[in-house]
């Protein structure tokens, strides 16, 4: 019975999440008027980035919508860190980035999402079920695992584009560590015009998967996984690649202190060309 369960919700996974996702506009509409006003110091989260109410709010109506659907299953979020709920918890694990590009929101810029994954274990390559939400423009990314990805419950594939001088690229060179990051990527900078960097990673993966850019690099060792767990997954089933800067599969345990480097792009021949730029840590030891 409860196997038949298990499967049942699966199959129902994407419904769920879309709830979750209008659970979190419901809840955080009351707090983007305030965003102006002096915030409460909430402490540190499990991340370890400064807690916010909206992101708070964002993560309660995720657990609310969850256990509403009297789902058992265990919490893996950048706020909260790990919780468990009902009485099956590893069954079921879901990932939450409750806002990605909390900086964003609060500043106003019009950039930022709520992530969610669900996998069967806890690490990347086991995530099945995945929502990223642009919540200011009203856009849902979602995918199961070799059912495809959507846009707003279009199919989307990723770029086809091969050539690095048309190539819209993404890179976060956001790092204290600059001095040591820029030198590993100066050829593939001087090969590429188009670079970006929106400040919302789930959703910049998610323009890789939908083509409107070619690729994102982030090779910083600072981007946890709780970030990209739903948007590796609609990347990979809407045709593009995401390997480790030594072109090994991604993956790693989720959880918001595990951190990764990582080319994501649309298809494998720009992928070629920019692993063939981006110079090796141990080459600049």
């Amino acid at each position: 019975m409860q196997k038949r369960r298990i499967a049942m919700i699966r199959n129902d996974w994407l419904r769920i999440l879309e709830q979750c996702k209008s659970k979190v506009l419901q809840r955080i509409a009351p707090l983007l008027g305030t965003l102006d006003k002096p915030q409460p110091d909430l402490g540190i989260g499990a991340g370890g980035d400064p807690l916010r109410k909206t992101d708070l709010a964002a993560e309660a109506a995720v657990v609310e919508t969850l256990m509403a659907h009297e789902v058992s299953f265990t919490l893996i979020s950048e706020e909260s860190g790990m919780q468990r709920f009902g009485k099956n918890f590893e069954e079921c694990f879901v990932t939450v980035d409750p806002i990605d590009g909390t900086t964003n929101l609060m500043r106003r810029i019009p950039f930022y999402a709520t992530s969610i994954a669900v996998s069967d274990k806890p690490f990347l390559m086991n995530v099945h079920s995945a929502l990223v939400a642009d919540l200011f423009h009203g856009t849902t990314y979602k995918a199961q695992k070799a059912e495809g990805s959507f846009r707003n419950d279009q199919a989307i594939t990723s770029s086809n584009n091969t050539s690095l001088e048309e190539a819209v690229l993404g890179m976060d060179l956001n790092s204290y560590k600059i001095d040591v990051i820029a030198p590993r990527l100066t050829e593939l900078i001087k090969k590429t015009k188009h670079i970006r960097h929106f400040g919302a990673n789930a959703l910049e993966l998610c323009y890789v998967a939908d083509g409107t850019t070619d690729g994102f690099v982030d090779i910083r060792g600072k981007l946890r996984t709780t970030d990209l767990a739903a948007a590796t997954l609609i990347l990979k089933e809407a045709g593009g690649l995401i390997t480790t800067p030594d072109n090994r599969p991604l993956d790693a345990k989720l959880d918001p202190k595990q951190k990764v480097d990582f080319i994501a792009t649309g298809n494998s021949e720009i992928h070629s060309k920019i692993l063939g730029l981006v110079k090796s840590g141990k080459e600049r030891e």
